[in-house]
C-alpha cells in the first residue's frame, strides 16, 4: 500500500493541562456473558481436568488490565445464582435459553470472583430482574421457573458480601467474595413483550431497597435506555449509582460495506465507514445525556461493539483497521468521561465471536490472544492519568484526548488517515515538557491477527525526541507520556476569566 509522507511543516497539538473533571477506571470494563453454542466463552475459558482458568486466559488478560469484569448479559434474564454455588458435583445444569445448549454451572459466583481477582479486576453481577419481564424465558415450558425474585437477588448479594454469610462458609470461602456493583435489569426496554417501563422502574425500587439491605455499601447500577431514562431515574434515581445504557456500531448503516465479506472488497471505502463509528456512538451518547441531564446519576455503558448482520463471526474485527476505529471510540468515551464513568468497547473472550477482545484458540490452553480492540484498550488502560484535561488543538487527521496525574500528562491519539502520516508538534501550555515516551501501534490497516501474528500488533516503545515534534504514521495508534514542569504561562483557569469558553472539543471567544 503507498503511503505519503506526512507534511514538512509539522501542525501544533496543544493542551491546556487544568483539570477538567476526574476519569473513572472503570473506563476498561469487559464483559463475560455463557454464550452457550454460539461461542465457546465460558467453557473454553475453563480447565475442566484441572479445574481452573486456563493459564492462557489469565496472562492475556493480565496485560489487557479490565478494571472491572461484569457477568450477566441477556443470560442474567434466566440464570439462577444457587444452581452454580457449593460442591461441583451437586450443581444443576441449566439450559441457554437464548443462546443454546446447555450450561454446566461448573464456573459460577465463586470462579467468576477468583478470575477477576487473579486478573487485578472488580466484580460485577448482574440480577436475575424477574426475567426482566419476558414470560418465555421466566417460564420456557417442561416445569422449569427461571424467574429471579428481589429476595434472590439481596440473598446473593448476602451471599458474596456478608462476613457471617452461613451458606458461603459452608461452601468454603470463609472471608466475604467483596462484589462492589451489581446491574438490575438488561436490556429490559429492547423487548415489547417484557416489562413496560413504569413497571421496570417500580421493581428496580423494590429490587434495590432489598439488595442495599443486604449491604448497604453496594453501588448500583438500573437500566434506562433511550426514552426510558428519564422516568426511571424519576422514580427510581435515588436508589441507583449509575443509569445503564447499550451502544452498538453500524449495525444497521444503509449501504455499508462491513456486512459479511463486503469490506474486503474496497479497504479504502470500508475504512471511511469505520471510522464514522464514532460518529455514531456520540449521536446515542449525546442523547443520553440530554436525557439524564438534571439527575446526578451518571452513565454506565455496560455493552457495547461492532456487530455486523450475516455471520456473526464479523472477521473484520480481526483487522487492524478496526483498532483504529475503535481508538476513536475510546477518545469519545474519555471525553464525556464528566457524565460516563463505566464504559466497554467489546465482549471479552471466546473461541469465535470477533466481537470479543480476546479469542481463545482450541484445543489446548495456549496461544490466547488480544483482538485489536483489546490491544488499543490495553494501550490506553496502561497510559493514562486520573484527570481529564483539553486537547485545545491539533491536526484536523488526529482524534486526540489528553489526561493527567500529577506532573505527567498523557496523550491518546489516532491517526484517521489510512494512507497518509502527520506530523505534529506537542505543547503543553504554561508548562516545559522535559522528556517524553511513546507507545505505538502502526500496522497495515488490513493486517488480520490471529495466534501466530499476535506480536505484531504489541505496541512499540519509542523515545520522544527533543523538541517533542512527532510523526504519526497512518492508521496508527499512539499513547505518549511526557514528564512536565510548570513554565509560569496562564492556564485553563486565567483564560477563562479572560474571556475564553471552554470546551471538551476545544475552545471559543465568549
Amino acid at each position: 500500500m503507498p503511503i505519503a509522507a506526512a507534511r514538512k511543516s509539522p501542525g501544533t497539538l496543544a493542551v491546556d493541562p487544568t483539570p477538567v473533571f476526574d476519569l473513572s477506571p472503570y473506563l476498561y470494563m469487559q464483559f463475560m456473558e455463557p454464550l452457550g453454542s454460539t461461542d465457546g466463552s465460558v467453557d473454553a475459558s475453563w480447565n475442566y481436568r484441572a479445574d481452573r482458568w486456563r493459564r492462557d486466559l489469565v496472562e492475556v488478560t493480565r496485560e489487557l488490565a479490565p478494571t472491572l469484569v461484569r457477568w450477566g448479559g441477556c443470560f442474567a434474564s434466566y440464570y439462577r445464582w444457587k444452581e452454580g454455588v457449593g460442591p461441583r458435583d451437586k450443581r444443576v445444569p441449566m439450559h441457554n435459553l437464548l443462546w443454546g445448549g446447555m450450561e454446566t454451572n461448573q464456573v459460577g459466583t465463586r470462579e467468576f470472583v477468583d478470575f477477576c481477582r487473579l486478573v487485578g479486576a472488580d466484580p460485577l453481577f448482574v440480577v436475575n430482574f424477574e426475567s426482566d419481564g419476558r414470560k418465555r424465558w421466566a417460564r420456557p415450558g417442561r416445569g422449569m421457573n427461571r424467574l429471579g425474585t428481589a429476595k434472590e437477588a439481596a440473598e446473593w448479594v448476602d451471599y458474596c458480601n456478608n462476613p457471617a454469610n452461613r451458606r458461603r462458609r459452608r461452601h468454603g470461602p470463609k472471608a466475604p467474595l467483596r462484589v462492589p456493583i451489581w446491574q438490575i435489569g438488561n436490556e429490559t426496554s429492547y423487548d415489547k413483550n417484557g416489562f413496560d417501563c413504569e413497571t421496570a422502574a417500580r421493581k428496580t425500587v423494590t429490587f434495590a431497597k432489598a439488595m442495599r439491605e443486604a449491604d448497604p455499601t453496594i453501588k448500583l447500577i438500573g437500566w434506562g435506555d433511550v426514552a426510558w431514562a428519564p422516568r426511571v431515574l424519576e422514580i427510581a434515581g435515588e436508589h441507583l449509582d449509575y443509569i445503564a445504557f447499550h451502544n452498538g456500531y453500524h449495525s444497521t448503516l444503509p449501504n455499508s460495506p462491513l456486512n459479511e465479506d463486503d469490506y474486503a472488497k474496497d479497504p479504502d471505502r470500508t475504512w471511511r465507514h469505520l471510522m464514522t463509528g464514532a460518529d455514531w456512538a456520540a449521536r446515542k451518547l449525546k442523547e443520553m445525556r440530554r436525557q439524564t441531564a438534571g439527575y446526578d446519576v451518571p452513565l454506565a455503558l455496560t455493552e457495547s461493539h461492532y456487530g455486523m448482520p450475516g455471520r456473526n463471526r464479523c472477521d473484520l474485527m480481526a483487522a487492524w483497521a478496526t483498532g483504529v476505529a475503535y481508538a476513536r471510540i475510546f477518545n469519545l468515551y474519555q471525553r464525556n468521561g464528566d457524565a460516563l464513568k463505566i464504559a466497554t468497547v467489546a465482549d471479552f473472550c471466546g473461541t469465535r465471536w470477533m466481537c470479543n477482545a480476546v479469542i481463545l484458540p482450541t484445543p489446548g490452553e495456549r496461544n490466547a490472544y488480544m483482538m485489536p480492540v483489546a490491544r488499543v484498550m490495553s494501550l490506553f488502560r496502561g497510559h493514562t492519568g486520573r484527570k481529564a484535561v483539553s486537547a485545545t488543538k491539533c491536526p484536523s487527521a488526529l482524534d486526540v484526548t489528553a489526561s493527567r496525574t500529577g506532573k505527567r500528562v498523557w496523550l491518546h491519539v489516532a491517526n484517521t488517515l489510512r494512507a497518509r502520516s502527520v506530523r505534529a508538534a506537542i505543547r503543553i501550555e504554561g508548562m516545559k515538557i522535559l522528556s517524553g515516551k511513546v507507545f505505538q501501534i502502526a500496522v497495515d490497516p488490513e493486517l488480520e491477527v490471529w495466534w501466530q501474528n499476535a506480536d505484531r500488533f504489541a505496541p512499540v516503545q519509542k523515545k520522544l525526541p527533543a523538541g517533542a515534534k512527532w510523526t504519526f504514521p497512518p492508521a496508527s495508534v499512539t499513547a505518549i507520556e511526557l514528564r512536565v514542569a510548570d513554565a509560569g504561562a496562564p492556564g485553563l483557569a486565567s483564560r477563562r476569566r479572560q474571556g475564553v469558553k471552554i470546551s471538551r472539543f476545544g475552545e471559543s471567544q465568549k
